[in-house]
């Protein structure tokens, strides 16, 4: 796979010469970006997949429902459906997207929309009632047709976006310069004790604007496991013999935070969509012994696997330190947003 990727690195240089020229065309107008009224955010990031971007979404709806009205929008990843779709009483991981449908069944007051053209979703959600105050929108940061008010892009501690490179030689969808772009640059997935000599190490490879700021996160695993009906402490569910199963970008961490040695453990792909033989063959193995899984895969698993085995583990995101000046720095936007409104 490395091997095949260096062949492929003349068409890493073409990817990166059309992205640069798109965002000039943006830069200069000759593209247009439209702007709201209302405070919209975005969370996205140069490199594809596993920097985190859920949790930390969901930090953002934490941080502003008990205050606002919250929407979040995304493109509904491997969704089975088209065009805008705003999450109800009947929608399932199918129609949403197992992400945002992961959202939906967490935050039921928070309006989850899925539309591919963030343009017309954001219009679509400001036609509805009541109309939200705030708008998240998850993975846009190369969607520039719509220009948000504030934005963060995500880079993950082992794999910083100043160490990648173009796709497919690389990971980045865009080149390291779009991240001049960013209000905000968060290092997600950090050692929880990470140095203060690291992150300034960090910092400085970077290269972060005057303007810009930056924040270290971790993820905080729960100390719980959580099934439809029943939950088990994590210290507990270790000394149990039992099968992991994830179908996440990044699956190490969450295998080693709970595993013992005569564990099964069992990683697909991100997004991962099972089949029905795959999920016979999960049962199979598992045989009576709990299935842990992430929460991702758990609405997707949830209505094929009985209750009383099958179970998640949650995860947040937690800042290293200074989280307390991200929030200040968040609400004040909102504020002065809301308030020039």
């Amino acid at each position: 796979m490395n091997f095949l990727r260096k062949i492929l690195f003349p068409f890493a240089i073409l990817y990166g010469l059309i992205t640069r020229f798109r965002n000039f065309l943006y830069d200069c107008g000759l593209l247009k970006s439209h702007s709201f009224e209302l405070p919209v955010i975005v969370v996205g990031n140069l490199s594809v997949g596993g920097t985190g971007k859920t949790p930390f979404v969901e930090y953002l709806i934490r941080l502003f429902s008990d205050n606002y009205r919250v929407a979040t929008l995304s493109r509904g990843y491997k969704r089975q459906s088209t065009g805008f779709i705003l999450a109800n009483a009947t929608s399932d991981a199918k129609i949403l997207g197992d992400e945002p449908y992961q959202m939906h069944l967490k935050f039921p007051e928070v309006q989850v929309a899925v539309d591919a053209d963030r343009k017309n979703g954001i219009t679509q959600l400001r036609e509805h009632c009541p109309k939200p105050e705030i708008i998240l929108l998850d993975d846009a940061f190369q969607h520039r047709s719509v220009k948000a008010g504030f934005s963060i892009l995500l880079t993950m501690y082992a794999d910083l976006y100043a160490d990648d490179f173009m796709l497919p030689t690389g990971n980045l969808r865009e080149s390291r310069s779009g991240a001049k772009r960013a209000n905000c640059i968060i290092i997600t997935k950090c050692p929880e004790n990470i140095s203060v000599d690291e992150q300034n190490q960090i910092k400085k490879k970077l290269k972060i604007a005057a303007d810009q700021t930056i924040f270290f996160t971790f993820i905080h695993y729960d100390e719980s496991v959580y099934s439809n009906h029943d939950m088990l402490l994590v210290s507990e569910i270790k000394k149990k013999n039992k099968l992991l199963l994830a179908g996440i970008a990044k699956p190490h961490p969450f295998f080693a935070y709970l595993q013992n040695e005569n564990d099964i453990v069992v990683p697909y792909p991100d997004h991962h969509s099972f089949s029905e033989n795959e999920i016979k063959s999960i049962i199979k193995q598992a045989k009576n012994n709990p299935i842990i899984t992430t929460e991702k895969d758990y609405v997707r698993l949830k209505d094929h696997i009985a209750k009383e085995q099958l179970y998640y583990l949650p995860i947040q995101t937690s800042f290293v330190s200074n989280g307390n000046n991200f929030d200040k720095i968040l609400k004040d936007y909102v504020g002065n947003c809301t308030r020039n409104r």
